[in-house]
């Protein structure tokens, strides 16, 4: 019964390992060779349904190159802002963690701690174009990304020749589907989104829990180091990397709970690039508290 019990523990580990061979990031993968197709022959947007939970793919946690992903219980309410990715040719056909095939021409995309499966609107903050996707498969893992979406999918967001680009996710609840469309796109329509984030800086994608429409001057990019209940803490860091030549240097105070949160960013910056460089600068200075924020 114990060896049973192991063997069961064996496969779930090696679907999520293989998973995770499947969904490296790698803004250098390549579209397919027919990548001429015209936007009218792209699939259209997945319609979400009720599914029960993918066999595979959901454990409570997991590791991968040493860091422990957590696997949300529900995705009700879930909402991210963050840099998205894609992947293609060199993954298509391959085993995603659900068991499922990955088909880059599908309307999918990879999430971390999502559960499979998930559907999800994803917008780009660049220039409003929404897709809504279906997650069947984890990653990116790749610290500053939040998303990877199918070619189709960033083909439709106009993301595939940057590689990357800056998203908001919007987890859709099946059951009141057509409700929720109906209200996002009147918000989007009115264009103006405003939204502050509200969890303490860590190494964690940014969450936001607000309601959210894209801002006329466009989506600016920020790596926070920091976030203090007290604002001389808030000080100290910001004198501490402002002399470390990283750019500009902010404290960005908001009120939560009642509570007042003095945040240390470095920002805006100009670039995904940019942003990812400033990353490794902190990290090889032993700074691992950070995160990239969109806002």
């Amino acid at each position: 019964m114990q060896h049973s019990h192991n063997l069961a523990i064996w496969i779930l580990v090696l679907f999520v390992l293989s998973a995770c061979s499947s969904t490296r990031p790698s803004i250098s993968d390549d579209p397919p060779l027919d990548v001429d197709r015209t936007k009218s022959q792209l699939p259209a947007d997945q319609v979400p349904r009720v599914e029960p939970l993918s066999k595979y793919g959901n454990p409570s946690s997991y590791v991968v190159f040493g860091k422990t992903y957590h696997t949300l219980p529900s995705s009700q309410g879930f909402v991210q802002r963050g840099i998205a990715s894609w992947y293609g040719k060199k993954f298509h056909g391959r085993r995603t963690s659900s068991g499922e095939p990955y088909d880059m021409y599908g309307m999918t995309a990879a999430h971390t701690q999502l559960p499979l499966p998930t559907y999800v609107q994803v917008t780009n903050l660049n220039n409003g174009k929404q897709v809504v996707l279906r997650v069947n498969d984890r990653g990116p893992f790749h610290g500053n990304r939040v998303i990877d979406l199918s070619y189709t999918a960033a083909t439709k967001l106009d993301i595939v020749k940057e590689g990357t680009g800056l998203v908001e996710v919007r987890a859709l609840d099946p059951r009141n589907y057509r409700i929720t469309h109906n209200r996002v796109v009147s918000a989007s329509s009115e264009l103006d989104i405003n939204v502050e984030s509200e969890m303490v800086a860590d190494s964690s994608p940014e969450i936001v829990t607000e309601a959210t429409t894209i801002s006329n001057q466009g989506p600016k990019i920020f790596v926070q180091v920091g976030a203090f209940g007290e604002f001389k803490n808030a000080s100290q860091l910001k004198s501490q990397l402002s002399g470390l030549n990283l750019g500009v240097v902010t404290i960005s105070s908001i009120v939560k709970d009642t509570k007042q949160l003095h945040r240390v960013r470095i920002g805006p910056i100009a670039t995904v690039k940019s942003a990812d460089d400033t990353v490794a600068e902190l990290i090889a200075m032993g700074i691992s508290d950070h995160r990239v924020v969109i806002e």
